[in-house]
């Protein structure tokens, strides 16, 4: 090869590896370039990572401070809680899901008299255990066996009912365990000593309270009863001393004295109320009675009050309403006397009108009964309403009192109609009067009937110069059928076409003669029958007019139609003669007073009376005298009202008859008339003895074919019950 040729190729070779160490510099350019990049890159993230390291390591820090300071919390907490556990009288213990014992406090330790195997690490069941062989667990009446096994069994069931045992040192704990959510079971042993010896206390301090209430109770009752007996001959020989020949003075002192003893007997009526209202001694007997019957006792009973006032009693009792309900009557007795009482009592004249309507119930078996008490009198100003329910409150204030009262009456009424599962209401005008109202569901004994009257009877004529008494007599007159007449005179009847078939008068017009009312309409020609409304007892008024009939307001719906049913045209020469043997009368009674009393008020009237002076005398008269009628005392010597009583019903069983024996009581507590009752008397009257009402009882049980008890009064024409 020529030398050319060598460096030529030399060249070549040389060139090559130029173009070879640029390609390898390029490739190392980038490759540094790369590298470079990547470790800008990783520069980056090592600077971020120091940085994130660096706030880890902070919070790091902070963590470590945190749970530092929660276990010091938690170490101050779990110290405090177990100082509190073991400071506190009761005792507590922890045991896990196997019934091991985990921890306890020293309480809960001490129970068991420095045993040193009741320690963490014992079950439950070795505890009973020991506790009951050692003594330390009163079992009672169990065995120790049966009382173990009775206390396993409680610790192992689903729920646990706290437990109460008692100690060997008289110390009685109470046992309350509850099963955590993690399963472990934490006990309380709660130490109630002294809290069973305090309801120990308690029942030893109620049972002298129930001792000292029967022993009030009892002296209320004995000075009821005693209070009663003298008052008895008091009031009763005033109404007689009333009747006598006296000069306005004298009357004066009659009617003071009679005033008096019945203000006392009401106070004590409210005193004995209130006195078991207070004890919540109240209580309902519910029997089948007459609520109609029972508002005309109570206007009865209020009437001659309420005529020394001259207010008028009216009643107005639904024509549609059933009368029969189950209820109370002596309460509901009690709830009208004192709202009609206070009526008449607030009323200076006018007149006091009870109204009474029902809303059927449970298809008729049960009525709401509506009964309000509406009076013309003072009235209630507006912010005194709801002060005159309060016990000892009444209208007036203390030192301004025009009326004399306790001031109890409708403190009791509210009790007593709430008791009955109603609600008593009043709406007041000051001036104007008050209308004091309730309501009570009670359950319907016998539906209303369909009252019809015979067939000649069809038009009345009614004279009333009350406007009110007048309305609700027309009413009920126009649901029986008639076509009514009503006038507000005699003078206005009388030059009115007389072609009524039955005339309705009330025997109190003002400046009427009644008797020459009544002759003149029989010159007229007129025959037919007249009816005499007579305000009072009608057995106490004595009318001297021999052609009418007589009947007592307030009108019974009942007794209206009665009498309307059984009269009959007269004639004007008719005259009645009735002929018979006089009623027989007995009347136990051993105070010698209550003898005098009674005999007097009766003395007037034509019957045979005999007196005995104890029970065993009455069933020796009933036995010879046969009476027709019992008036028997309750509490005599040798043999009581109710024993004699007995005696009595004992004898009828072999004669099947039932003679009507009343109570005559000075026991006037609440239930002393269902005891009296069921001992067998037919009813029940308490003293101070009334005139009127001994004397309507008498003439309610008139046997047919005696004479009547008053010769010189028309008999009434009534049809039986």
């Amino acid at each position: 090869m020529s030398l050319s040729d060598t460096l030529s190729q030399e060249r070549r070779a040389r060139l090559a590896a130029e173009r070879l160490l640029e390609l390898k510099q390029a490739e190392l350019f980038e490759a540094n370039r790369k590298l470079s990049k990547h470790a800008r890159s990783l520069s980056d993230e090592i600077i971020i990572k120091r940085e994130e390291t660096e706030v880890l390591r902070d919070e790091n820090i902070r963590t470590k401070e945190d749970l530092e300071k929660a276990n010091v919390a938690v170490h101050i907490a779990e110290r405090r809680l177990w100082d509190s556990i073991e400071t506190i009288q009761d005792g507590f213990a922890v045991f896990d899901p196997s019934d091991i014992m985990i921890a306890a406090n020293p309480a809960y330790l001490r129970i068991f008299d420095g045993l040193d195997d009741v320690r963490p690490g014992i079950s439950y069941p070795e505890i009973v255990r020991l506790a009951v062989e050692e003594g330390i667990i009163d079992v009672g009446d169990l065995t120790r066996e049966a009382f173990i096994e009775q206390a396993v069994g409680r610790w192992h069931a689903p729920v646990r009912e706290p437990q109460t045992v008692r100690l060997w040192n008289n110390q009685f704990v109470k046992l309350v365990d509850r099963r955590s959510s993690d399963g472990d079971m934490v006990s309380l042993g709660l130490n109630i000593t002294s809290t069973i010896r305090y309801e120990d206390r308690l029942k030893k301090a109620r049972t002298k309270a129930e001792a000292a209430n029967r022993a009030k109770s009892a002296f209320l009752a004995n000075m009821s009863h005693e209070i009663r007996t003298p008052m008895n001959g008091m009031v009763g020989m005033a109404d007689l001393l009333a009747e006598t020949d006296l000069n306005d003075e004298q009357s004066l002192y009659v009617e003071t004295i009679k005033s008096s003893g019945e203000a006392l007997l009401s106070l004590i009526n409210d005193v004995l109320d209130y006195s078991k209202i207070e004890a919540s001694k109240l209580s309902l007997h519910p029997e089948v009675f007459d609520l109609e019957r029972c508002i005309q006792d109570v206007m009865v009973l209020l009437q001659p009050s309420a005529a020394q006032k001259g207010v008028d009693l009216i009643i107005d009792y639904d024509m549609f309403m059933p009368t029969n309900f189950i209820g109370d009557p002596g309460r509901m007795r009690q709830v009208l006397t004192n709202l009609v009482g206070n009526a008449v009592k607030f009323t200076h004249t006018g007149h006091v009108i009870v109204r009474v309507v029902g809303l059927p119930d449970d298809e008729g078996k049960r009525q709401r009964v509506h009964v309000s008490v509406e009076d013309s009198g003072i009235g209630i100003a507006p912010d005194m309403i709801e002060h005159i329910f309060g016990e000892f409150n009444q209208v007036e204030g203390a030192h301004n009192r025009k009326f004399e009262g306790t001031g109890l009456g409708l403190a009791i009424t509210r009790q007593l109609v709430q008791l009955m599962g109603g609600e008593i209401w009043v709406d007041s005008e000051e001036g104007v009067g008050s209308c004091f109202g309730f309501h009570i569901t009670m359950d319907v004994v016998e539906e209303a009937k369909h009252l019809t009257l015979p067939s000649w009877m069809h038009k009345a004529a009614l004279v009333d110069h009350i406007n009110a008494n007048s309305l609700i007599l027309e009413k009920q007159l126009t649901a029986l059928g008639f076509e009514v007449s009503p006038f507000a005179s005699a003078e206005e009847l009388l030059t009115s076409p007389l072609d009524a078939q039955v005339y309705l008068i009330d025997n109190k017009l003002p400046n009427t003669d009644i008797a020459k009312v009544i002759a003149t309409l029989r010159v007229r020609g007129v025959t037919a029958p007249v009816l005499l409304m007579t305000s009072g007892p009608t057995s106490a008024d004595r009318l001297d007019i021999e052609d009418a009939t007589s009947l007592q307001k307030p009108l019974l719906r009942a007794d209206l139609w009665r009498t309307l049913s059984a009269l009959i045209p007269v004639e004007p020469d008719e005259v009645q003669k009735t002929e018979g043997r006089r009623m027989r009368i007995l009347a136990a009674e051993d105070n010698k007073t209550n003898q005098l009393v009674f005999g007097k008020m009766l003395k007037s009237l034509d019957i045979e009376l005999r007196f005995a002076n104890n029970g065993r005398e009455a069933v020796e008269l009933y036995q010879g005298f046969q009476p027709d009628l019992i008036f028997m005392d309750i509490s005599m010597p040798e043999v009581d009202g109710k024993e004699a009583t007995r005696q009595i019903r004992a004898l009828e069983i072999d004669t099947g008859t039932h003679l009507t024996i009343v109570a005559l009581t000075a026991h006037a507590m609440a239930g002393d008339e269902q005891e009296i009752l069921a001992a067998g008397l037919d009813h029940y009257m308490t003293k101070p003895l009334r005139k009127a009402a001994i004397i309507d009882r008498i003439l309610q049980e008139l046997p047919q074919g005696c004479r009547p008890i008053l010769p010189e009064e028309p008999a009434q024409v009534l049809a039986g019950e």
